[in-house]
């Protein structure tokens, strides 16, 4: 049998191949199927619009939706677009009505003057921001939700100053300097928990992609507002008790909006409240709540005061020992060996802090080498120390002992139920100290 023989008896194999789009396992759609026998051909699947619309979904959404997020991402998202919906349609009245009290349209406004009432305005809410930062900076992480409910408080006070500067014509410098200094706190921190809240909602290490997908979101958002607030503001110019009614109706909305947004929350760090509550249900049970279930409990309202802990104590982490009280300072120096130093020799030989327990509070010291776990542990530590009713005397070896006996098993339950407990959010630690122990003449290091 020739060559051209054996080639004929071969009988020929049918080749198919599938194309596939979409960037999540779940999500892949069949675009086209290619056949090779009898002749080859391509089979497209789908239809145009439907491409077209993928593409349009995939610019709002980040890659991998929604396995690449959390599943607080969504609703999240939801009422944060309505609340800034709300945000661009106020706008449009509260600059309507800053362009008239700054005199745009009369004959008896100056250039000039506009000029230097726009720069005070401006100049005002970057000084703001800039004294904002340096007072409040480094607590915005640790109180994510509440400083983003208090941003959007602070902007709608500026705009309320904005809309009432045309009624005060005397008191319009400070009106507008006050509504600008405002949204200055809203700025920073804005930009500071949005940013909290997008490693938050990263999933596959795609922060940079769910940023710019939200950009997109609040770009269309802003459209839309604008469009809306350009149409409102035409329909109540005149008429002052339709722009007040408006714009306290959609204030009103846009607070709670806000408020269902950071309620939808389940933010898996630990701050000290979080921790506080998490602490509490372990103590009485010994298990530990997951975050979805800690949301609902901890508050979100400004009235929450950070470092309060259990029985109404509060801890103060990182005190500053040169500057504590004449007669604290006196009963450490009075007798053979002063107290600090019996801790540091004693419960907390191992450990990187101490604890002083005053009046109810309880005050820790934190070792000069000390990193973010020692913070956590010491904070602990502290909640530990506020839940125990026990004498002066046995009450931090009673302390160390829940520590020795239980700490290990808190963190790997935490970590088991989906808690990041690398660190503690709270404000950075500023003051710290470095101790020795000269009965023993051993250092801490």
């Amino acid at each position: 049998m020739d060559t051209s023989e054996r080639s004929n008896a071969v009988s020929p194999r049918t080749v198919v191949m599938e194309e596939w789009s979409g960037s999540s396992l779940t999500k892949l759609s069949r675009t086209a199927t290619i056949t090779s026998f009898p002749s080859l051909s391509v089979l497209r699947s789908g239809n145009r619009f439907d491409h077209v619309w993928r593409r349009v979904f995939e610019a709002f959404v980040p890659e991998g939706f929604p396995e690449s997020v959390t599943s607080d991402y969504v609703p999240f998202q939801v009422w944060d677009s309505l609340q800034g919906l709300s945000t661009y349609i106020r706008t449009m009245l509260s600059t309507q009505a800053l362009l008239s009290a700054i005199g745009v349209g009369e004959k008896s406004a100056t250039v000039l003057g506009a000029t230097f009432q726009w720069f005070l305005r401006d100049l005002t809410g970057m000084l703001g921001g800039v004294l904002f930062t340096c007072y409040q900076g480094s607590n915005l992480d640790s109180n994510a939700k509440m400083w983003r409910l208090v941003a959007d408080l602070m902007n709608d006070l500026g705009m309320l100053m904005d809309l009432l500067s045309p009624l005060f014509p005397s008191a319009f410098v400070f009106l507008v300097c006050f509504g600008s200094l405002s949204r200055s706190f809203t700025g920073v921190a804005s930009g500071a928990t949005r940013a909290a809240l997008t490693q938050h909602f990263a999933l596959q290490n795609n922060a940079a992609d769910i940023a710019a997908k939200e950009g997109s979101q609040e770009t269309m958002a802003t459209m839309i507002g604008m469009a809306l607030g350009m149409l409102l503001a035409r329909i109540t110019m005149g008429h002052a008790l339709s722009t007040w009614i408006s714009f306290l109706s959609l204030t009103v909305f846009h607070m709670y909006a806000n408020y269902r947004a950071v309620r939808c929350l389940s933010l898996t760090s630990l701050n000290c409240e979080r921790t506080s509550i998490l602490l509490r249900y372990f103590m009485k049970t010994g298990q530990v709540l997951l975050p979805q279930q800690v949301s609902k409990m901890e508050h979100v309202l400004p009235i929450w005061t950070t470092g309060s802990a259990l029985n109404g104590a509060r801890v103060h982490i990182g005190i500053r020992i040169s500057q504590l009280d004449e007669s604290t300072i006196h009963s450490w120096l009075m007798g053979n060996r002063t107290e600090l130093l019996h801790l540091a020799d004693s419960h907390y030989s191992e450990a990187r802090y101490i604890m002083l327990k005053r009046n109810g509070n309880i005050s820790v010291v934190v070792h000069m080498q000390s990193n973010p776990s020692d913070i956590l542990q010491s904070f602990i530590h502290a909640l530990v120390m506020a839940n125990t009713a026990e004498e002066a005397e046995s009450l931090h070896l009673k302390c160390a002992t829940w520590m020795d006996e239980h700490y290990n098993i808190f963190i790997q339950k935490l970590q088991a139920s989906s808690w990041k407990t690398e660190r503690l959010l709270s404000p950075s630690v500023k003051w710290k100290a470095s101790w020795e122990c000269s009965s023993s003449d051993k250092k801490i290091d």
